[in-house]
């Protein structure tokens, strides 16, 4: 029987089991009868996942042996009454023992194991800047998840966007969370030496928002925003280059009318109560922080900008995805598989108590799940039900970079003739993406490119250089 769970992104499916890993009841039976493992979960009261991860200590091989076993299972009896109601008539050890004397198993197993090649290295360093965006990169850790691919990963906390882009560059971090605008900038050599870069997946879309000092609460209007200072984590980000959108559609020069400045995201609460800013553009908790403090308000959703928009990602240079092919399909795995896992808000709650802690967000739990399960209150005496306030879909669609690099040319961050489809194809990893999503059994889209509306506006990424220059507001030429 094959699962009917093929898609964790797709929110109008209902997992009908006690452990959230299967279909139905039916098919969690069947995993409790052929695998031991599971079993040993059901019995002890440990979630599913926890114990798979424990008993993958020694890597990829555990893993792949089971799936075969299961899998010469399910083809002999395909019926789940049927096969449980023969392993509990003769026993699990007597119909392993009489399978492996009729079918090689062990030889399958090699087999198996070999097709997908020993991991190159299993000690891996990633770094991480402690933001909800970080959520897959972050609970993949505590939850076993890079474990459960062979990983011993060391998940570094890292102060800003640039010490993460320098930690990279240097070879310090085998893979780091990074900005979405950032493979693609250290790529093309903007603001660093260029170096080539890949982005295999989208960290999280949505999850930001403009928060705005308590002062300021007659200034709805952007218009009224003149002369006003804002923060964003990073040149190349998407805060960036979201504000300047925002700003400049209300009639303001973001270089001219406003002032903004680059701060790391845990010192932006603290500058707004100092009042040394009068607002940020920025990722969570930190929004939901300025009001869990009394000292901001939440000002407006990003997604209310673009709704679905990327915001972080994982990145890795080309030189360890080259020369360390194996691993980097492990640890692309892991990290897929963890946004899976995040994605399904029923699991929000138990992956925010996981990244709360002082080693990785260093966060009030109430506000990280404020954040990730979309009930929050706004700081203007509202509370609000937003589920997709955060969301996470791995897919790096070639049409996001191409949006991107078009921010890059308007504002003058890169200048000169853009190759955009060349650039977005050699960075974000779309096609690796699909291949990967697909083996996992995830639904995957089939193009790679798509047209979005941002605030009222179309982009046709086929028309890139047209749009770059079609706003008034910019300084292409």
């Amino acid at each position: 029987m094959t699962s009917s769970f093929k898609d964790p992104f797709d929110k109008t499916v209902t997992l009908g089991c006690s452990c959230g890993q299967h279909a139905s009841a039916a098919e969690h039976d069947a995993a409790l009868a052929t695998d031991p493992v599971v079993a040993r979960a059901a019995t002890t009261g440990t979630r599913m996942g926890d114990s798979l991860r424990a008993e993958d200590s020694h890597g990829d091989e555990n893993l792949i042996g089971r799936v075969v076993e299961q899998t010469v299972m399910r083809a002999l009896f395909p019926s789940d009454v049927s096969r449980r109601a023969f392993l509990s008539a003769v026993g699990a050890s007597t119909v392993a023992a009489a399978v492996a004397g009729a079918f090689p198993l062990a030889a399958a197993k090699a087999f198996a194991a070999e097709k997908a090649g020993p991991l190159e290295k299993t000690k891996l360093k990633i770094g991480f800047v402690p933001i909800t965006c970080a959520t897959p990169i972050i609970m993949a850790h505590p939850m076993g998840f890079y474990k459960k691919y062979g990983l011993d990963v060391d998940v570094i906390k890292t102060a800003g966007w640039a010490v993460a882009r320098d930690k990279s560059l240097s070879g310090e971090y085998d893979a780091s969370h990074m900005l979405t605008p950032m493979p693609l900038a250290i790529s093309l050599g903007a603001g660093s030496t260029p170096t080539p870069w890949t982005m295999p997946a989208v960290e999280n879309i949505n999850g930001q928002a403009i928060t705005l000092h308590v002062k300021h609460k007659d200034k709805r209007d952007p218009k009224l925003w003149k002369g006003m200072k804002f923060a964003v984590p990073f040149d190349y980000s998407m805060h960036n280059f979201l504000l300047r959108y925002y700003v400049a559609e209300h009639g303001l020069d973001p270089d001219k009318d406003i002032q903004i400045r680059v701060l790391p995201p845990p010192e932006m609460v603290a500058n707004l109560r100092a009042e040394n800013v009068d607002g940020y553009l920025a990722p969570d908790p930190f929004n939901q922080r300025a009001v869990y403090d009394g000292v901001g308000f939440i000002h407006m959703l990003t997604k209310e900008i673009w709704d679905g928009h990327p915001c972080c990602a994982f990145a890795a240079s080309k030189k360890f995805v080259a020369e360390s092919p194996n691993t980097f399909h492990a640890l692309f795995k892991a990290i897929i598989d963890a946004t899976a896992y995040s994605s399904n808000q029923k699991n929000r709650k138990e992956v925010a108590k996981a990244i709360s802690p002082r080693n990785y967000l260093n966060q009030p739990e109430t506000v990280v799940a404020q954040v990730l399960t979309g009930t929050y209150a706004d700081g203007l005496g509202n509370v609000k039900k937003v589920p997709d306030r955060i969301d996470f879909n791995p897919f790096p669609w070639h049409s996001m970079a191409v949006w991107i690099l078009t921010q890059m040319k308007r504002w003058g961050y890169v200048k000169g003739d853009i190759d955009y489809n060349k650039v977005a194809e050699e960075v974000y990893l779309a096609t690796d993406a699909q291949k990967v999503m697909k083996e996992m059994g995830l639904k995957a889209p089939d193009a790679t490119y798509g047209k979005y509306t941002i605030m009222g506006k179309e982009f046709d990424p086929a028309k890139a250089d047209a749009y770059a220059k079609s706003f008034a507001i910019g300084r292409a030429v």
